[in-house]
């Protein structure tokens, strides 16, 4: 499925993107190999494969995944402020952000 170049300047548009020409004909070709590689995909047997909308349905995930909390000391507040460039008693100080 060849992607034109007012397709491109469509989806430029859209996500509010200013391309010039030799822009415009790079992301060209690098859409067009984005749908080489989708139509790639399509050709993957998935049969017997269930669908899934999200990773965590997957099953086994927790197993692979997940793991139990544990808890540790934390880094000393010496050692967390050694190379703080501004530092106060014992936090980090910082610009103020309005």
């Amino acid at each position: 499925m060849p992607i034109s170049r007012s397709e491109v300047l469509k989806i430029a548009e859209l996500a509010k993107l200013h391309f010039d020409e030799a822009e415009l004909a790079a992301f060209t070709v690098q859409f067009q190999r984005i749908l080489d590689y989708v139509e790639t995909l399509k050709e993957v047997n998935v049969d017997g494969i269930a669908p899934t909308s999200h990773l965590m349905a997957a099953e086994g995930f927790e197993q692979q995944i997940l793991r139990e909390d544990a808890t540790h000391a934390s880094l000393p507040v010496e050692e967390a402020l050694r190379n703080a460039p501004d530092r106060g008693d014992d936090h980090f100080k910082v610009p103020k952000v309005i």
